[in-house]
């Protein structure tokens, strides 16, 4: 019998652990099972790609790559490094191939330094969030993060003149505690939800022992798109669908978190168009 809803962060905590230090995980037991109605698809315009996965083939060939994203059927990406084009070439190409870009990734300093110039580089690439891949080590503790929470929002104020919004993409470190507090929590609880959301990536939550459906139901409509990521029994990374992870349970309150988007990503695939077909394959079947 699966654990009651209570303790389902708990139990995380523990198989993952335990896949971790065994790897010997099942996918039955990465996640607890949650009742789902069964018969929900992912929409085929929701399915996206992240291209920090297309990497290595993008620096080779841009176009080319992306064309054939579009012929796996994919919709959308999230645009990861230029690999030397301009927003303006990267839309073209995009175009061209019949995929749209929804967000493009960005550093922490263009955020708080360069951020008029972020946004108009997203608005070029026709997408809706401007999104911080990852937070300076230093603002990984409690002080650090209502930091990074008030610049967040700042930054928030200034996209929005835009029309777009900013989103924070997570890595582990964020679910830390300090102080008794989960870092994350406290980005949640000290962002203005209007101005700004998040872009939560699964398997770097499960690392840090987090259910992202647990984050659904008590932070409704702050996640706009998801990195989703498997994980391998070991821990690493894997092919969505071919690792521990359990996506229907995760997924069942997705439209509680106001997930518009599901974007693939593999920190280090071995063969980028092998990952792209498998992990698109299996979000296109998925029913939760």
């Amino acid at each position: 019998m699966p654990p009651s809803p209570l303790d389902r962060r708990t139990f995380l905590r523990a198989t993952t652990a335990t896949a971790l230090a065994a790897g010997a995980l099942t996918t039955a037991g990465a996640l607890p099972a949650a009742a789902a109605s069964g018969n929900r698809p992912i929409p085929r315009p929701a399915i996206g790609m992240h291209l920090y996965t297309m990497r290595r083939s993008l620096a080779v060939d841009f176009a080319g790559t992306v064309r054939a994203l579009a012929g796996i059927g994919y919709a959308t990406v999230g645009v990861s490094g230029r690999h030397g084009h301009s927003a303006a070439a990267i839309r073209a190409m995009l175009d061209d191939a019949g995929l749209d870009a929804v967000l493009e990734h960005v550093g922490y300093d263009r955020l708080t330094n360069n951020l008029e110039g972020a946004c108009a580089d997203v608005v070029t690439l026709g997408g809706h969030w401007v999104v911080t891949s990852s937070l300076p080590g230093s603002l990984y503790t409690l002080d650090g993060i209502r930091q990074a929470a008030a610049a967040f929002n700042r930054a928030g104020e200034v996209a929005a003149t835009y029309g777009l919004k900013v989103l924070h993409h997570n890595h582990d470190a964020e679910f830390r505690t300090d102080g008794g507090r989960v870092l994350y929590d406290v980005l949640l609880e000290e962002t203005d939800p209007d101005l700004v959301g998040f872009e939560l990536d699964v398997y770097w939550a499960a690392r840090g022992g987090y259910d992202a459906g647990d984050y659904f139901v008590d932070h409704p409509a702050r996640f706009p798109a998801l990195h989703v990521k498997d994980m391998a029994p070991g821990g690493g990374f894997a092919d969505v669908g071919s690792g521990v992870l359990d996506f229907a349970a995760m997924f069942e309150h997705a439209h509680r978190g106001g997930v518009r988007q599901f974007l693939v990503e593999h920190d280090n695939p071995a063969d980028e168009l092998s990952t792209a077909r498998n992990s698109f394959r299996h979000l296109r079947d998925l029913r939760f």
